[in-house]
């Protein structure tokens, strides 16, 4: 199997774009420094044919978007013929409402709404995707939230896009869990983490931190992963130069930037 192609996930630039002409020079911006493809995430607010307009113009792709979960329920419909505009295929959800979170009958209850929304996304084309943080890591029982996801949902309607950082804050390994989730993974967020002033980690560029990146990337390979998009929620520099170091270095370890 092939490596992953890097993509941008524009969350890490969020606070640049956040208006229609913003958005534009911040893709091209993200195009000047090597990405093909980006994930929706973080914008401010503009009209889904604008943005597919400058994507098409800078000749970016996307890979995969963010999308809350009330709008996932109370506005299925246009989020279905948003990413048939945008050409994208994957669905994501960027954390598990709070709702869900306070006991294992929590975490069994929202695998199984959400992979009752996941199979109607399937009838359209669409996939859905899980993106966790560090809480999914508590455990219940003695299993963690995120073994009951992978356990109790459909394993054709629920797939994951593992953060290599929030599994490693909350005291996973990034490689056992890629493995964990193969073929139900194809985009994965790379982030890295460093060590920071008072025993707090930082977020760091990917390959400027501590992470055991040819591992992590031989298990996304050989895991089937199609995507890896650089995200940094945090950034210690100007956020679109911690994309270009993140982009390079990934160069560096052999992934692709293209199909």
């Amino acid at each position: 199997m092939s490596k992953p192609i890097i993509a941008a996930q524009l969350y890490t630039v969020r606070e640049q774009m956040q208006t229609p002409q913003q958005i534009a020079d911040g893709l091209h911006k993200i195009k000047q420094i090597g990405y093909s493809a980006v994930q929706v995430s973080g914008l401010g607010p503009i009209d889904v044919h604008q943005l597919k307009a400058i994507l098409d113009q800078e000749e970016l792709t996307v890979c995969a978007t963010h999308i809350s979960w009330d709008r996932m329920i109370n506005d299925f419909a246009k989020i279905v013929e948003e990413h048939r505009i945008l050409q994208c295929k994957y669905v994501g959800l960027g954390s598990m409402p709070a709702e869900y979170r306070g006991g294992r009958e929590g975490y069994q209850r929202f695998a199984q709404e959400a992979s009752e929304l996941g199979k109607r996304f399937l009838e359209h084309g669409l996939q859905f995707i899980y993106h966790n943080h560090a809480f999914e890591f508590a455990k219940f029982d003695g299993v963690t939230g995120l073994d009951i996801l992978l356990a109790e949902s459909d394993p054709e309607a629920f797939h994951f896009e593992l953060d290599t950082y929030w599994v490693q804050a909350g005291g996973g390994n990034p490689v056992t869990w890629i493995k964990k989730v193969a073929q139900r993974m194809k985009v994965v967020h790379f982030k890295d983490m460093g060590g920071g002033s008072e025993n707090q980690s930082i977020m760091t560029e990917v390959g400027e931190g501590n992470l055991e990146w040819s591992a992590i990337i031989e298990a996304c390979q050989d895991a089937g992963v199609e995507y890896a998009a650089v995200e940094q929620d945090i950034c210690q520099r100007d956020p679109f130069e911690s994309l270009a170091i993140s982009y390079q270095n990934l160069i560096n370890y052999g992934l692709r930037n293209r199909l």
